[in-house]
């Protein structure tokens, strides 16, 4: 009941503005950076000696298969969010069962730690971690699951003619994505026996810039969408702020990591905050304007026209940076493009405007941008996993007797072993459709 309502809130909120207008999403492929996905060894979910019922067996084989599905679909072009989410829940159901007691006690399953569980970082190459213990397996996949529908909505807002329901999901894959990474780092994460490395996907400070960057993204969608539809420039302007905000928080959770492995993705964070910021200014440019403070407004166009000069010379500096991921290209944007122009051509006129009508000063100060925008800011989707499968049953818990487990337990991994990684899809721009800069 409670998806339902939220939806319903959510076209609300979409349908308040009219149609949301395509040529702001046209062609936006290779405008979000995105890292590898994470790469994973093979479970085979074989227990000989162990499974002593063919309803244990049965669940081992399901673990198995669904499993392999699951890691299927990240690759597989055709999926949808649909297709994603029951594919999820299936093997997230079933895994439920080595992490949770089945009296929905405190208690842990006796089969938590019987499974040792390897996974590559999406920063750190192709050397894994390695885990035995389930509750590792299911962070690491739903961290999977969430840059999943990170990479969905880079490629359908990649589309040519994308339409307003397209648009919507773009912006929803974003916030979903955002509140699996939410969930996993307050209500996952820290239940691990050993904790994460550093600089390691699993650690704090990268869940969290991982969080920041998918609801600035989904804000840049909203922007978009009001700049298109001429809403009120101090609303975009605030949208803008609270949107490089964003994007220097998540730069900010990076700093402290070595530059080897994050240096690219946080040029590409420092491009988006300079050029949110440009936007920033340049739109509350046009508010002082309207308030007939001619000066101020030419200050604040000039202090936009430097920071667009910097994310222009970011551009260049991110894909010239060695790093994680294929490289963005926003430079090469009609939605980047334009702000140059407008900038441009919003100071002239300002320019223009206090040489016949206002002979005001010009500041030598830039003005502070105090902004707060009280529509439009994203939150994530809250997310939660799956219950526990109702194959799981105490009969079948009970066929797995623990005694008979080998002890010297040769299918560990070697820490330093290395996991093949994930063959991604390579996404190619569209053909331009003749939108062109005026």
């Amino acid at each position: 009941m409670r998806d339902t309502d939220r939806k319903k809130r959510e076209a609300a909120d979409w349908s308040r503005s009219g149609p949301l207008p395509r040529k702001h999403l046209e062609r936006m492929t290779h405008w979000f950076h995105r890292n590898p996905l994470k790469a994973t060894a093979p479970v085979p979910f074989n227990y000989y000696g162990v499974v002593t019922g063919p309803a244990a067996s049965k669940i081992c084989s399901d673990l198995r298969s669904s499993r392999a599905r699951l890691l299927e679909l990240f690759t597989d072009l055709n999926c949808n969010p649909q297709m994603m989410k029951n594919a999820a829940d299936s093997y997230f159901s079933l895994l439920q069962g080595f992490i949770n007691s089945l009296d929905e006690s405190t208690q842990e399953s006796k089969l938590r730690y019987i499974q040792n569980f390897k996974w590559t970082d999406t920063l750190q190459g192709q050397v894994p971690s390695a885990q035995q213990d389930a509750v590792f397996e299911l962070i690491s996949m739903g961290f999977n699951v969430a840059l999943w529908y990170t990479k969905y909505a880079s490629r359908l807002a990649g589309k040519e003619n994308i339409t307003e329901d397209e648009a919507k999901e773009v912006h929803r894959s974003l916030k979903i994505a955002a509140g699996i990474f939410k969930h996993l780092k307050e209500s996952h994460i820290p239940k691990l026996i050993t904790p994460a490395e550093k600089g390691r996907d699993l650690e704090a400070r990268l869940v969290e810039a991982y969080i920041i960057q998918c609801q600035a993204e989904a804000q840049e969608v909203t922007i978009a969408r009001a700049i298109e539809l001429k809403h009120a420039p101090g609303l975009i302007a605030a949208l803008a702020y609270e949107t490089a905000n964003f994007y220097q928080k998540a730069d900010h959770a990076l700093s402290s990591l070595e530059p080897a492995y994050s240096a690219k993705w946080r040029k590409y964070l420092h491009l988006k905050m300079c050029f949110y910021t440009a936007y920033a200014y340049c739109y509350h440019g046009q508010t002082l304007l309207a308030s007939d403070k001619c000066g101020e407004a030419i200050r604040s166009l000039q202090e936009a026209e430097k920071f667009y000069a910097k994310a222009e010379a970011l551009c260049k500096e991110y894909g010239e940076t060695k790093g994680p991921g294929p490289t963005a290209k926003p430079s090469g944007h009609l939605f980047f493009r334009k702000l140059g122009n407008l900038v441009k051509n919003t100071l002239e006129k300002c320019q223009r405007e206090n040489g016949f009508i206002y002979f005001q000063k010009v500041p030598t100060e830039a003005p502070q941008l105090e902004l707060k925008a009280n529509y439009g800011l994203v939150e994530p989707v809250p997310f939660e996993f799956p219950p526990t499968s109702v194959h799981w049953t105490p009969e079948t818990l009970a066929a797995f007797d623990l005694t008979q487990r080998p002890k010297d337990d040769s299918a560990k991994p070697k820490p330093e072993e290395v996991v093949k990684p994930v063959k991604e899809p390579d996404i190619k721009p569209q053909k331009d459709t003749g939108c062109y800069i005026s």
